[in-house]
């Protein structure tokens, strides 16, 4: 794995538009500006990295899963999602509902093994970029080299498979929030809206703020008054489990079936950390995680156990004590040894690997100038060292 300076593209800005990646800029607290797309550099694997990173995140995916087991048995706790909707997670991870995607994040510098650092199971975004803005780079600027990029194909498929499994074409409604500010939320759902479309789903977008509950019939329903019976959301269990709107899906858990499902507020959580060192100590690809306290790690970081994007995160290290801001912590926190990001000439990249039914199909590289991941990081697109296969993309 190593960093190689390149050349943006003339226009870049105008073709990732184009392609969907609506929300590059970002604007710093100081008034600075930050692209989040950025071509000025790409990061290079070998084909036996790429082999060992995907072994590694299947690999990793199966231990979240038998550790989504042990946490639905109340033995480490509500999570902080409380007894009713951890009951609900549970009830869905029994009956194996079905899901779509995911994405880890991996700490990796091309010698070490690769350590997890979270799993972003339930609403995952990056995806427009890893998908689709990177693969068309790769056409443009790199055409000769392959990419650890099969996350398109891997997703149409995923959703035909869910399309059969139901008989066969149907209504799916894509619902996300429309207080999000950057358009993010929005843009991947839309992308998702436009994948499963591919797949034969007849697909109805809606705001989370826009679904009614008709009392009469004991269902949810769109702006049109039609039934909900299928829906991928973006929108975390764990918000939803709070609202009103959660407790009817407390009280009629099989009215609609959902994408992700409940089983994914197991994943999402913190706690999944804590679970899978206790089922899988001094696994290579894990890092000393424990709830509530360090318990003897003398260097570490503190994660609220619902906390997105950074927000909240307690780094704890020899050289001092570093904090981000945010409205996370009350629900608990996980405790997790700390390991510094790899350093490529003051970039420090974090690998989003994704996971579409159970498979490992794609990476999405993003970096900072320091040791979190968080609203100010940049997307950075990947190549392969080998040839690129004979493909063609929609």
């Amino acid at each position: 794995m190593k960093r190689t300076l390149s050349s943006p593209r003339p226009g870049w800005q105008d073709i990732i538009k184009r392609q969907g990646l609506l929300f590059s800029r970002t604007v710093k607290a100081d008034g600075g500006e930050i692209q989040y797309w950025n071509e000025g550099a790409y990061y290079e694997f070998s084909p036996a990295e790429v082999e060992m990173l995907e072994n590694v995140t299947e690999e990793l995916h199966r231990m979240c899963l038998a550790a989504a087991r042990h946490l639905a048995t109340g033995e480490m706790g509500t999570l902080g999602i409380g007894a009713e909707a951890l009951a609900l997670a549970a009830a869905s991870l029994e009956q194996e509902d079905p899901a779509v995607y995911g994405r880890f994040d991996l700490a990796y510098d091309g010698v070490r093994p690769p350590k997890m650092l979270e799993y972003n199971a339930d609403t995952p975004t990056g995806l427009i970029e890893a998908s689709i803005v990177q693969w068309y780079w790769l056409q443009d600027v790199k055409p000769e080299n392959d990419q650890w990029n099969g996350i398109h194909e891997a997703l149409i498929a995923a959703w035909t498979k869910q399309a059969a499994s139901q008989g066969g074409s149907g209504t799916l409604h894509v619902a996300h929030t429309e207080v999000e500010e950057s358009g993010e939320d929005w843009l991947t759902a839309a992308y998702m809206r436009d994948v499963a479309d591919q797949a034969g789903w007849n697909t109805v977008g809606i705001n989370m703020s826009d679904i009614g509950w008709d009392h009469e019939r004991k269902l949810f329903v769109d702006l049109d008054e039609q039934p909900i019976r299928t829906m991928f959301k973006l929108y975390p269990w764990e918000l939803m489990m709070r609202e009103e709107f959660g407790r009817q899906v407390l009280a009629h858990p099989s009215t609609v079936r959902w994408y992700e499902p409940a089983w994914k507020m197991l994943l999402s959580n913190k706690a999944l950390l804590a679970a899978l060192w206790k089922l899988y100590p001094d696994h290579p690809n894990l890092l000393p995680a424990y709830l509530d306290e360090p318990h003897g790690l003398s260097e570490w970081v503190a994660k609220p156990l619902h906390g997105r994007e950074g927000d909240n995160i307690v780094v704890f290290t020899a050289d001092g004590t570093y904090s981000q801001p945010g409205n996370y912590g009350a629900e608990g926190w996980c405790y997790q040894q700390w390991y510094p990001l790899p350093d490529f000439d003051g970039n420090h990249p974090v690998l989003g690997t994704w996971v579409v039914d159970g498979q490992s199909v794609g990476v999405g590289v993003r970096e900072s100038d320091g040791y979190i991941t968080d609203y100010f990081c940049r997307f950075v697109p990947n190549i392969i060292d080998a040839p690129a296969p004979d493909l063609s993309r929609p």
